[in-house]
């Protein structure tokens, strides 16, 4: 039986022409830019639809994520910028940071937002790597196995740690794939003193621990977000003021 979110999506989906055929669809297109509530609705009828996205130049943050993480980067020329889930994020971050590295785990996932990224002429500030998860061992580490339908019996251990083969640290790392806890506990060590974590979905209660374990100051920012009907949390994660002082 279908759930409520594929129930959600496939009307959306068949609402999708008419609206376009009555011209809604143009007329929130160019509205958007102007008005903020006319961005969310047309994005309404983007839900997952990556090419909707990029159109539209949104992450799938929450719109005050959004904002205050473009104004942080427009702050800082040539930002490095790391991401674990790639997506329309990833063209729109390549739009604004200096340089992108982004991991994702799912190869079809992988080639679709490759070429989106070759469309968009991303490719010269961007590294996008898969890295697909190993059958768990005995041995596997808990934190590194993701409770997402589908992936039972998957570690996700050289996707978190994947960061740590980065020599140099990062202004902005955005944490929006599997196994975020793991991610944001190696993600840390990367992170510049004045850096800034963005941490997506953080009302899910796992990822509600993970945040309080960091030790980092979090900034919970709930609220509208593209393409979702009803009100979602990312999460802004910085070093506290005194740490960022001592380094």
């Amino acid at each position: 039986m279908p759930s409520a979110k594929q129930l959600y999506v496939g009307a959306v989906r068949a609402v999708h022409p008419l609206a376009r055929a009555t011209g809604l669809l143009s007329w929130l297109q160019s509205s958007a830019k102007k008005h903020r509530f006319a961005h969310w609705l047309r994005s309404l009828f983007a839900i997952h639809d990556i090419d909707g996205l990029i159109d539209l130049d949104v992450p799938w943050w929450t719109y005050r994520a959004i904002d205050e993480t473009e104004a942080f980067l427009a702050s800082r020329s040539k930002a490095r910028v790391f991401e674990y889930g790639s997506g329309a994020s990833t063209v729109w971050l390549a739009k604004r940071a200096g340089t992108v590295v982004s991991v994702e785990h799912d190869a079809g996932w992988h080639s679709l937002v490759q070429t989106r990224l070759a469309m968009a002429n991303s490719a010269t500030n961007l590294s996008h790597i898969l890295i697909e998860p190993l059958k768990v061992q005995a041995k596997t580490d808990s934190r590194y196995l993701s409770v997402k339908p589908g992936h039972n019996g998957l570690s996700f251990e050289d996707y978190a740690k994947s960061i740590l083969d980065q020599d140099e640290a990062f202004d902005l790392i955005v944490i929006d794939g599997r196994a975020r806890g793991a991610c944001l506990e190696h993600a840390v060590s990367r992170l510049k003193p004045d850096g800034l974590i963005v941490f997506d979905n953080s009302k899910r209660k796992r990822y509600r621990q993970s945040i309080a374990a960091s030790g980092l100051a979090a900034r919970h920012l709930a609220g509208l977000t593209p393409s979702l009907p009803y009100p979602d949390e990312t999460t802004l994660l910085t070093f506290s003021p005194k740490r960022t002082a001592k380094t």
